[in-house]
C-alpha cells in the first residue's frame, strides 16, 4: 500500500474494484468528519466511489492536517 511519510507515516492509499481507499489514521477522520459524511469511513478508512468525481480539495485539507500534525509531534520528540 503506498504511503507518504514525512516524520512518520503522513497518509496511504490504495485501489479498489469499486473504491480508492484513502487512509489518513483516526485523526484525520475526526478532524473532518463532517465533510466526510458523504463517505463510507472507519476507525482509519475513507472510501472514495469510482464512480464519483475525487474530492481533491478535502484530501488537499486533510494531508495539510496530517502534516502540521506529524510536524508538531516531531517537535516534542526532538525537545526531549
Amino acid at each position: 500500500m503506498p504511503t507518504f511519510h514525512l516524520d512518520g507515516n503522513l497518509v496511504h492509499f490504495a485501489a479498489f474494484t469499486n473504491h480508492i481507499g484513502f487512509y489518513a489514521l483516526p485523526s484525520g477522520n475526526r478532524e473532518f468528519q463532517e465533510e466526510l459524511s458523504h463517505y463510507k469511513t472507519g476507525k482509519g478508512s475513507i472510501q472514495f466511489p469510482l464512480n464519483e468525481p475525487m474530492p481533491t480539495a478535502l484530501i488537499e485539507k486533510i494531508v495539510k492536517f496530517r502534516v502540521q500534525e506529524n510536524k508538531a509531534k516531531a517537535s516534542i520528540k526532538k525537545k526531549k
